[in-house]
């Protein structure tokens, strides 16, 4: 199930260079072949029994897409409460970045729960400061780091709001249209990705939206000698923004996702964030990298923004930090986190579990996972590109590393979103044993697990394409 220490599947040796098209369509046939796609009895009796009792007494505001009941995990492989195995392309939204139960997490986890479970963020611990010296030594810009350790994105966000307004002496913000950041007032005022996740609740003041740079779904129109649609959007927030609605002088931070995540898995074009971090130095704004989908391995790099060259003031993470064990983290600047003591705070900050499967996690995705993240993320994207030439449907295939992307059309010169098509993928993958997740407009996206093996990406990929012909036919 796992990749251990830097050791690779022979099965991956030379697929990554294979470019002659007949050669790559013929041998995902044969891997195809190789695993047989069956419809599930899903969700069975034991299923159904625990949806009936959850609809009585758990909150209903969670959105589940389909009826998964978890009984285990191993690997990148789930199994139901009725036996039903999974190939798991999701990894909990990209938390469970050494997989589900990896054994060195989960005796990292055991050997710190046999000493102390909790003391609260007041006091001091070694797990809390050795995992602050891991993030420093992987920081994604030159200065030293200070961390901020909470419980979730939401809160690595707000705390990254906090401190920028702090630090600045400034009010306001830019965020972007189709960003996700969290439900909690501060990062749900930067959220815009659906309007659900706003409806009924009143939104920080001082934060301005602008398009995200969607070179595929362009909103704004480019203007002469615009290099690609990233400096479109940047000119359009310093020409039209910064003129005419809110005074660059008075903007604290510039929150964005280094690739926006439930917005679509959208990749800016080379340009934007060069751009966007000439635009705050000249204005003296702190650059605030959103990373807690994109972040720890993901992309193939530690940080998303690593793929720039460009270097943010503050980083939220959260998500695959800890392989599923809840933490988030706040990784800022040093001459920018100058708050004071108890300016902020939680109770379960630096939790030891916490700090411990992180540590084991950020060990592992460095020995391993952001080889395979690579050199499986290109595998991964050019499969899909083959079968872009077999299925109309397929829009685009875009991303970077592991977190893929998947666009699907009603035309493709248009690029209309088919949003239907998308969802019956997303729930025919699940009747055949694969789980995916939809994001944007009508993008599915595929963020498995770093450690992912071959067979198992072969197996998805079978699946994938299996109910993708199966959703066209039904609605096309």
């Amino acid at each position: 199930m796992f990749i251990k220490g830097k050791q690779k599947l022979d099965s991956a040796k030379g697929l990554d260079r294979e470019s002659n098209g007949h050669a790559q369509a013929e041998l995902a046939g044969q891997q195809a072949a190789a695993f047989p796609v069956r419809r599930l009895v899903t969700p069975g009796p034991r299923a159904r029994a625990l949806l009936a009792r959850d609809a009585q007494v758990v909150s209903q505001a969670h959105g589940r897409p389909y009826p998964l009941v978890v009984a285990e995990g191993h690997g990148a492989q789930l199994t139901d409460v009725d036996g039903n195995r999974y190939i798991d392309f999701i990894a909990g939204i990209a938390v469970n970045a050494t997989g589900h139960a990896h054994p060195r997490v989960v005796a990292a986890v055991q050997q710190q729960a046999a000493r102390f479970l909790h003391v609260s963020a007041d006091f001091y611990h070694e797990p809390w400061v050795q995992l602050a010296e891991r993030l420093n030594s992987i920081r994604p810009f030159a200065e030293p780091a200070r961390s901020f350790m909470c419980n979730s994105g939401t809160e690595a966000v707000e705390a990254a709001l906090k401190l920028a307004r702090y630090h600045s002496k400034r009010e306001n913000f830019i965020g972007f249209l189709g960003g996700f950041h969290g439900r909690t007032a501060g990062a749900l005022s930067f959220t815009s990705s659906r309007t659900v996740q706003r409806r009924g609740y009143a939104m920080m003041p001082g934060v301005t939206h602008i398009p995200y740079p969607d070179a595929y779904r362009p909103v704004l129109a480019a203007q002469p000698g615009d290099v690609d649609y990233g400096e479109t959007v940047i000119n359009y927030l310093e020409q039209v923004i910064f003129t005419r609605q809110v005074a660059p002088d008075t903007v604290a931070g510039i929150l964005v996702e280094s690739i926006q995540g439930e917005g679509g898995y959208i990749v800016p074009p080379a340009s934007f964030f060069p751009r966007l971090r000439q635009l705050c130095d000249r204005h003296g704004i702190l650059l605030i990298c959103d990373e807690v989908q994109s972040g720890v391995g993901r992309t193939g790099k530690w940080w998303a923004i690593q793929h720039s060259g460009v270097e943010p003031d503050i980083v939220a993470c959260a998500k695959g930090i800890a392989s599923g064990v809840p933490l988030g983290v706040m990784l800022a600047r040093a001459s920018v986190s100058t708050w004071p003591p108890s300016a902020h705070g939680n109770t379960y900050g630096g939790n030891p579990l916490a700090c411990a499967a992180a540590l084991a996690t950020l060990e592992l995705v460095e020995e391993c996972g952001l080889q395979n993240a690579q050199d499986t993320g290109a595998y991964i994207m050019e499969r899909l590109r083959q079968m872009q030439t077999r299925h109309n449907c397929i829009g685009d295939v875009r991303g970077r590393g592991l977190m893929i992307g998947v666009d699907f059309v009603e035309d493709a010169r248009t690029h209309k979103p088919a949003a239907a098509l998308a969802e019956r993928v997303e729930q025919l993958a699940f009747e055949h044993g694969l789980l995916l997740l939809t994001c944007g407009a009508s993008t599915v996206r595929m963020a498995p697990p770093l450690l992912i093996t071959r067979p198992e990406v072969e197996e998805g990929l079978a699946i994938f394409e299996h109910v993708v012909g199966m959703a066209a036919g039904e609605l096309g």
